[in-house]
């Protein structure tokens, strides 16, 4: 990379870091807090008892010692292992609002990034095409979320394609113990009846972690605008061909499809019980955000 490009990348990488930390700390990390829960309550210490303690938490040998009531305090644990499943397949090149959907998936990450970090959470990542593209392992501290963040723009992926089934597996495998997981995705892995190709991965991973999924897409690909034949070309597989979208035919049999594929996903998502929302590249992700944790 020359150097005019690593400067660009850099200012990329300050200008999301100041956008989505100031977020983080104004808006996210009380709701992040309470959406997210620890691993539990640890003992922390033990005080005289006051009024309206709950009796179960007597500590009876402490008392005994001192003739006095005395109870034990007990702390949430709170530190959690976020790991982020991010999307860098071709599909998520596409945009035709402000920006693609690979710059709202790193806005997003960066967000969830900086509320884990203020809780004190260590965040990982799993960069994913149709194979894995790079695993970067669960660690704290500023530098660590801007090797993430950087990553989220600067990697150019091996292939085109999307195996979301590749990157739940890796999760499962390479965490063993329970982690807070977001799968960052336009969710467009179907085969050719728009079967769900990942619900098997889908199904181990939610009873090994906590998965949310965080849906980006962008407006244009519900509808087929009316502008003649246009060449289309598919950006995952390269293979492309000539579409008359002027014909209601077939601007009709496109939004079935497209209709069809998200039915299929929300049917199958809920089968599960996994928290999803949906977030478009022309709007606002701040208050589906907050609807996500909220709704935990």
């Amino acid at each position: 990379m020359n150097t005019t490009n690593t400067h660009e990348l850099l200012k990329k990488v300050r200008k999301i870091e100041i956008k989505t930390k100031s977020l983080s700390h104004q808006i996210f990390a009380g709701e992040y807090h309470s959406a997210f829960k620890g691993k539990g309550m640890a003992f922390s210490e033990v005080r005289e008892y006051q009024y309206g303690d709950d009796v179960r938490n007597m500590d009876w040998n402490v008392t005994a010692r001192y003739q006095k009531p005395y109870v034990k305090v007990f702390e949430e644990e709170r530190e959690l292992t976020v790991m982020l499943l991010i999307d860098i397949s071709s599909s998520a090149l596409f945009g035709t609002s402000l920006k693609t959907k690979r710059e709202l998936i790193a806005e997003i990450a960066a967000v969830l990034c900086f509320s884990a970090s203020i809780n004190n959470d260590k965040v990982g990542a799993i960069f994913f095409s149709n194979k894995i593209e790079q695993f970067i392992p669960p660690k704290k501290g500023r530098s660590h979320l801007l090797r993430i963040i950087r990553q989220m723009l600067e990697l150019k992926p091996q292939s085109g394609g999307t195996n979301i089934s590749e990157a739940l597996r890796f999760l499962t495998n390479s965490m063993k113990r329970r982690c807070t997981a977001f799968l960052l995705s336009d969710l467009i892995d179907v085969d050719n009846t728009l079967g769900i190709n990942y619900e098997e991965a889908l199904k181990v991973a939610i009873n090994r972690h906590e998965l949310s999924v965080i849906k980006v897409l962008d407006p244009r690909e519900k509808t087929l605008p009316d502008i003649g034949m246009v060449n289309v070309k598919d950006a995952e597989t390269g293979q492309s061909e000539w579409i008359d979208t002027s014909s209601k035919m077939v601007r009709r049999q496109y939004e079935q499809w497209y209709k069809s594929l998200e039915d299929n996903t929300n049917t199958m998502l809920n089968k599960y019980n996994v928290d999803k929302v949906d977030i478009h590249t022309n709007s606002d992700y701040v208050a589906a955000l907050m609807k996500l944790f909220r709704g935990r």
